[in-house]
């Protein structure tokens, strides 16, 4: 077969990738630029005009003194959202050392710590890099992935929290200019993630190139180190982040809000800082470090499965970068979407927000289709084979295509089924809202069913674009697929911080006393938000599905195992084992915030119970035993499902062997995806019931209100059950069926050749 190549030379792909990614981060530094013209400093009021548009809606309030609170509050959440991940940090990194020299000593043990050549594992006429070089570039690239996704989520954080009294100062002059500024925000995050995800790992590439020249084989093998650095990192930053916002939010709900009747994020709650200090450790900084480690890892399945394919056979640099390539494009087409929100068109109400929103995904989608396209049709050949389980599969450039656009398709499909379980708009939520009128009990078995059910149609998305891929491009299909859902990374990471940042400017306007008029602006915001939340959330869990199936069939094939058959015991019995681990892990965390939660609450009541003035407001709360009541817990209770989920691959690989392992992998993800999707859909609904009762704004909500009411009061304790769901165990349960199978793809070598002791022992 004459393989042609693609239309695009290699010299084009060496400029198009960096600059894309270069494109992406100064797009960010404009946009944070931007938001950074909202003056935070009393002084920047002038009486030349600026401060009338300022105030226009805003009569009767000092504007300096609302401006000096704003400023006072962002500050304390910038302090304690800082303190907390500088802590997580430093117990993160001892972790992150003592993994690498593990790396380091399991691949080099592989063929003795022998300095020599071997021949390659699959074409054993040509001589490939020592195992010991494997295990040095293997170690490198998980440091470098996992610094990579700590600056990410930190970043993230940093700009949410300069952001979130900047959206609250601009609700001011109306929902408008204050949505344009929380969507600024999100997408410096957003693109800053994807360009620099983008460009640490194509610069890697380049550095190890120069020693591994022509062994691509061994090359794309230890850039798999930087995918397992990126999600080993996530998982405490999800984990840790989720137990800290979920402890502070259960305890200034429970007490606050039912016990004492006072409104959410008022001032006289102790755990008002920690709970918007939460919001930005957990859905922003989890989030930015856990979206990092997925597109990682789809980049690294994709590549270990292109190096053994006809790409990597004759060495063309252009087709092997495809998927560095598909993400380059995505930072341009992402680019354009964005201004779609921020420019092209003008929010000037409230029932604006979420089309808004939702147009992002859909134009995001379609831009990227064509770019997709042309990508396809100018850097692959016309035909060309892929690796398929020891044979070659011939496939056209059309069908890897399709592979990519059918997995772009169904993250919209999953983000469209998510908006429709969790949005008040439509009638899940309500039909749950409703259920509040009968007491906490019948609200909690409705939101349960609500999840169970939403969990149909993502499922059959996921398996049609598991079945399409597979079948034009075997494992690597798969691996595209992942990517087309993950390349609209920079818009999806915009819209999901968007939320956290309008929850904490909604918190702010609260706790700086300003009128009833802003705090129902900056609600409509935090009511969308949730939802694109939601949404996020799903696009996380589909594509965390695809990585991890990708992950599988590498991981196969580098442990060269040829059949996965499940009526063999030893797989069985891994399959079994791996279908409790998620369960397993949801107890964990779920009872890990139960724990903190029952202490903030101990606490909160303490506060108010002996602070002589709380409730009236004249004294201050002690807001830093709550903040420091989170941090202790999310950092003690967060080491043992990290333990549990980095732990699982090792032993079974060491005592049971590859055969076993590969059970366990599959096991935890067929179990896994579905808890996350009902975990997560089920805490939305309930968050949105709660916010629809709220808000009072159709006859129906009326009936069930206004705050304070049965009805709201049962709506609450949904909430709060639904709290650790949706933000601590369904967003972390992705984490754990990636990082199992990134984590046995590094290993792979060590187990096939020292793996199995039990079965040896007993044979």
């Amino acid at each position: 077969m004459v393989v042609t190549a693609g239309i695009l030379p290699d010299l084009g792909t060496e400029i198009i990738i960096p600059v894309c990614a270069v494109i992406g981060i100064a797009f960010s530094l404009f946009q944070w630029y931007l938001v950074s013209t909202v003056k935070l400093s009393p002084s920047s009021t002038h009486k030349n005009g600026v401060s009338d548009s300022l105030i226009e809606e805003e009569d009767g309030v000092n504007d300096h003194g609302v401006v000096a609170k704003c400023a006072e509050i962002q500050n304390a959440i910038s302090e304690g959202s800082t303190s907390f991940l500088f802590t997580m940090y430093q117990y993160v990194g001892m972790f992150m050392v003592a993994f690498a020299v593990l790396i380091f000593l399991f691949l080099g043990s592989v063929d003795g710590f022998s300095t020599s050549s071997q021949p390659c594992r699959y074409d054993k006429t040509k001589s490939c890099k020592p195992a010991l070089a494997t295990a040095i570039f293997s170690t490198v690239a998980f440091l470098l992935g996992a610094v990579t996704s700590l600056a990410s989520g930190f970043l993230g954080m940093k700009i949410a929290t300069y952001a979130n009294a900047r959206t609250t100062l601009e609700a001011r002059k109306g929902v408008g200019k204050a949505f344009i500024v929380a969507f600024r925000s999100g997408a410096v995050m957003g693109f800053l993630l994807a360009a620099n995800g983008l460009l640490v790992l194509y610069v890697t590439i380049l550095l190890f190139k120069i020693y591994y020249g022509d062994d691509w084989e061994g090359l794309f093998e230890s850039i798999t180190g930087y995918g397992l650095g990126g999600s080993s990192m996530a998982l405490f930053g999800r984990v840790g982040g989720g137990i800290y916002t979920k402890a502070a939010d259960v305890g200034a709900d429970l007490v606050g809000k039912v016990e004492r009747n006072i409104p959410e994020d008022d001032p006289r709650n102790p755990a008002v800082i920690a709970d918007n200090v939460g919001d930005n450790v957990g859905d922003i900084a989890g989030m930015g470090s856990d979206l990092f480690g997925s597109y990682a890892e789809s980049s690294c399945a994709a590549l270990v499965v292109a190096s053994i394919s006809s790409f990597g056979i004759n060495h063309e640099l252009t087709a092997m970068l495809y998927p560095l390539l598909v993400s380059s494009v995505g930072i341009v087409m992402c680019l354009i979407t964005t201004l779609f929100a921020t420019d092209f068109f003008e929010i000037k109400a409230v029932k604006e927000i979420e089309p808004a929103l939702k147009r992002q995904l859909i134009i995001s989608t379609v831009l990227m289709t064509i770019g997709v396209a042309a990508v396809s049709f100018t850097a692959l050949p016309s035909s060309f084979t892929i690796f398929d389980f020891g044979k070659q599969k011939e496939v056209k450039n059309w069908e890897l295509f399709l592979c990519v656009a059918v997995g772009l398709w169904a993250g919209l499909i999953i983000g469209f089924v998510t908006e429709y379980y969790t949005s008040n708009a439509y009638s899940p939520v309500q039909d749950v809202a409703d259920s509040c009128k009968t007491g906490a009990a019948t609200n909690i078995i409705f939101g349960l069913a609500l999840g169970y059910k939403s969990v149909i149609i993502p499922i059959f998305a996921i398996a049609a674009s598991i079945f399409v891929s597979f079948s034009f491009a075997a494992m690597y299909g798969i691996a595209v697929a992942a990517l087309g859902m993950l390349s609209t990374i920079a818009t999806g990471l915009a819209i999901d911080a968007y939320g956290p940042i309008s929850d904490n400017a909604g918190g702010i306007a609260e706790m700086a006393g300003m009128s009833h008029t802003i705090r129902e602006r900056t609600d409509a915001l935090d009511a969308a938000g949730n939802t694109t939340a939601a949404i996020g959330k799903g696009f996380a869990i589909g594509s965390a599905a695809l990585v991890s199936l990708a992950l599988f069939g590498a991981y196969v094939s580098r442990a060269s195992i040829t059949t996965v058959d499940v009526l063999t015991p030893k797989v069985f019995i891994g399959l079994i084992v791996g279908a409790m681990l998620p369960y397993w892990f949801s107890a964990m965390t779920m009872k890990s915030v139960g724990k903190a939660a029952l202490k903030m609450v101990e606490e909160v009541r303490r506060q108010f119970n002996t602070i002589p003035g709380l409730m009236e407001g004249t004294a201050k709360p002690d807001y830093a035993t709550c903040v420091k009541i989170s941090t202790d817990a999310s950092i003690k209770e967060m080491v043992p499902p990290g333990a549990l989920v980095m732990l699982t691959p090792l032993i079974v690989g060491i005592l049971f062997g590859v055969e076993t392992l590969s059970g366990v992998l599959a096991g935890s993800l067929v179990s896994g995806v579905q808890i996350a999707i009902s975990a997560s859909n089920t805490g939305g609904a309930w968050d949105n019931a709660k916010k629809y009762i709220e808000a009072g704004a159709s006859e129906h909500a009326r009936t069930l209100g206004p705050k304070g009411s049965d009805a709201h009061k049962a709506a609450v304790i949904g909430d709060t059950v639904g709290d650790p769901l949706k933000d601590t165990s369904g967003p972390s349960l992705n984490i754990l069926i990636k990082l199992m199978a990134v984590e046995s793809l590094v290993f792979a070598p060590f187990f096939a050749t020292h793996g199995g002791l039990l079965f040896k022992l007993f044979r």
